[in-house]
């Protein structure tokens, strides 16, 4: 399946290839201040790719706090953050926001909470190798 996702103006986008094809989409809504903030709730498909691209660069930046092992694209033209991406052992992975979707039946999404609090900066990385997208390309 692929899914199309984009920031509210677009400027940036992305494609994410989803393999197997899902019945339903994880859509983790991080309690993290940051994420409760602006409503960020994340998806992602280990065994998928995904594709990024941005009209602009000039108007995306980067935003890390906490442990500074993850950046969150946003898009400084509509503020949305379609992205977020970490960068491990020379390798990218990546999250992207469920609001930013395009064309996904919401009944699809498994909507749950997620809590990170207290996991160790090793922990995190191992959980995000795991988990998030690993085959990701900016363009």
């Amino acid at each position: 399946m692929l899914i199309p996702g984009k920031c509210h103006c677009g400027n940036i986008t992305f494609e994410l290839a989803w393999k197997p094809e899902p019945t339903t989409i994880p859509a983790r809504a991080c309690g993290c201040s940051f994420c409760v903030k602006h409503g960020g709730v994340w998806t992602s498909c280990p065994r998928g790719s995904l594709e990024v691209k941005v009209k602009d660069p000039s108007r995306v930046s980067r935003y890390e706090f906490g442990t500074k092992t993850a950046q969150f694209h946003v898009c400084s033209n509509c503020g949305i953050v379609p992205v977020v991406t970490s960068v491990i052992d020379g390798r990218t992975y990546a999250v992207v926001s469920v609001n930013a979707l395009e064309g996904v039946d919401p009944a699809m999404l498994s909507r749950s909470p997620a809590n990170f609090d207290g996991e160790g900066e090793a922990s995190r990385l191992e959980r995000r190798k795991r988990n998030w997208i690993g085959d990701v390309r900016f363009s």
